[in-house]
């Protein structure tokens, strides 16, 4: 496979939407449609920028989770707390910022700090850092009117039983059975 040409066909305020053009193993140009947070100058960008992070946090042996409504999905479903880099911000700055906005609750310490890994491979070349966290504070709330977070810890029996009942996002997912099972 050989990439000969990326084009930007849509400019949006969150995501930029590229055209592809490779040469497939069949020697025949096959198109592909990308989005990107981040503007993209040519095919050296494609995942070069982390975009932003995924926190997993835990307090007194418990797990946060948040129940929230996701826009393109149009119902709630429980995620990990996570949000995007601004500039000039370091990993630990976002964790904390984002932690804060969106629970009210504070970094007690950093446990793991993950290397970037691409969140939707086969649409995106969006990447994140999963970073795990021990929390501290109370809940409470300081997202946009375009947010709507319900913040929780879940004990191991409790997750468990959301994973047969509930819709997570698959970080959440994966972040969850592994609590659940030790791993």
């Amino acid at each position: 496979m050989e990439l000969k040409d990326l084009k930007k066909v849509h400019n949006g305020k969150y995501l930029k939407q590229y055209e592809l053009s490779y040469t497939n193993n069949a020697g025949r140009e096959k198109k592909y449609e990308i989005v990107s947070r981040k503007d993209l100058g040519g095919p050296e960008d494609l995942g070069r920028r982390v975009s932003g992070v995924s926190i997993i946090a835990y307090k007194d042996g418990k797990m946060l989770l948040l129940h929230e409504f996701r826009m393109a999905l149009n119902k709630e479903i429980y995620n990990l707390c996570a949000g995007m880099i601004e500039e000039g911000e370091t990993i630990e700055e976002c964790v904390k910022r984002e932690l804060y906005e969106e629970t009210g609750l504070r970094v007690k310490r950093f446990i793991d700090i993950l290397p970037p890994s691409f969140s939707a491979v086969g649409i995106s070349d969006i990447s994140t850092q999963i970073v795990f966290v021990e929390a501290e504070g109370e809940f409470s709330y300081h997202t946009s009117d375009n947010e709507q977070i319900k913040a929780a810890f879940y004990s191991k029996e409790e997750v468990e039983q959301l994973l047969l009942t509930e819709e997570f996002s698959a970080r959440s997912q994966i972040a969850a059975y592994f609590f659940v099972k030790n791993h």
